[in-house]
């Protein structure tokens, strides 16, 4: 069986370390910072990104030779599951921990941390670790066809719009070309919606076909494979991505983390972020404008709103002037809110005016 990119890059670790012991040094490794200081916004490709800071992890103190044990642990038993095609969630593996004695981990994020680590040292995905998330993605539902792999190793052909019901296509935690194939995509544009409830509504009432978009449900802050999903279908089918979510500061951050990443991922921004996305959302001036029922900001809303004037991601025109807005009226809206107006307002109205704005809309 040909080696797998992972099993590439575990053994180039593996021969690293065991050449330092062998020629009598101090096995140590060595990755980009995660700390937060050193995580920036490339303004060239638009994404998170981490900078040039690094760290080393050396046996030659304790917490750092158990680090090393633990990290050759979790080599082996992924090896383990690329060899026998097996999958594991994140919290397996820290329960399968418990039978490796010194290198057991004393809690879940210590274990999930180390995932990441081996992201950031091998430039790969989780999944190419058959390590996956106790959630799956979220739904899509509109005029494409993709190719999802069978638990007997076929591909099976899946219209997210005519083989679904009203809920759609679930979107499975791995989306990478080995598991889920795109093939035919019948749709001028992604919108991409934070909350169960407005995608129904979209769902009810046939906007996806209407409009001719893909409607995801991003199920609040979407999951990475939700992310990756929408990467590709813009990458691979030039698909622009509109981000639809309530107006207050939480759902400002979902657009954040869809268009630029998030500072958790920083180091697979590129196969996550899509910088082209725009945000349709409820912003302070379509509380004002549609005059929608609100809900007062809490302290901590008002406490995220002026961090937000310091996040880069949130430093243009458009983003301070509706940030100012919403913390001078105090106030917040869901998307739900615009059903002030009936059920179809939201897609007879509001999405067509707010669509039209965007420049080179071709919907």
């Amino acid at each position: 069986m040909n080696e797998t990119p992972a099993e590439k890059k575990f053994r180039e670790i593996i021969s690293s370390i065991h050449s330092s012991i062998a020629g009598g040094d101090v096995p140590e490794i060595q990755m980009a910072s995660r700390n937060k200081d050193n995580i920036v916004l490339d303004y060239l490709s638009s994404v998170w990104k981490y900078g040039d800071s690094t760290v080393t992890r050396s046996a030659r103190s304790l917490d750092g030779a158990k680090y090393i044990l633990k990290l050759l642990y979790m080599v082996e038993f992924i090896e383990s599951m690329i060899q026998t095609n097996k999958s594991s969630t994140l919290r397996e593996m820290y329960y399968i921990s418990e039978g490796w004695n010194l290198a057991k981990f004393g809690a879940q994020d210590e274990s999930n941390m180390m995932a990441e680590d081996l992201e950031v040292l091998s430039s790969l995905l989780r999944e190419d670790f058959k390590l996956r998330p106790e959630e799956n993605g979220a739904s899509i539902m509109g005029n494409i066809t993709v190719e999802e792999k069978t638990r007997k190793g076929e591909f099976k052909k899946i219209n997210c719009k005519d083989d679904v019901g009203d809920s759609g296509y679930p979107i499975p935690y791995n989306v990478e070309e080995e598991k889920l194939r795109i093939k035919d995509v019948d749709a001028d544009f992604i919108l991409a919606i934070e909350t169960g409830g407005m995608f129904d509504r979209l769902v009810e009432n046939g906007f996806d076909e209407e409009s001719r978009s893909l409607l995801v449900h991003l199920k609040g802050q979407p999951a990475r494979s939700t992310r990756r999903l929408l990467k590709r279908l813009n990458t691979e089918r030039n698909l622009p991505v509109y981000v639809f979510t309530d107006g207050d500061p939480w759902s400002f951050r979902i657009f954040g983390s869809i268009a630029y990443g998030a500072i958790k991922t920083a180091h697979i921004s590129e196969y996550l972020a899509v910088p082209t996305a725009e945000f349709i959302g409820i912003t302070a001036s379509d509380i004002l404008n549609y005059d929608l029922p609100t809900d007062k900001l809490s302290d901590r809303d008002v406490a995220a709103l002026n961090s937000e004037l310091k996040d880069p991601r949130f430093n243009s025109e458009f983003w301070v002037q509706e940030i100012e807005t919403m913390l001078r009226i105090g106030k917040k809206a869901e998307q739900q809110a615009l059903a002030k107006y009936g059920l179809d307002y939201v897609t007879k109205t509001y999405l067509p005016e707010k669509l039209s704005e965007i420049d080179g809309f071709r919907g």
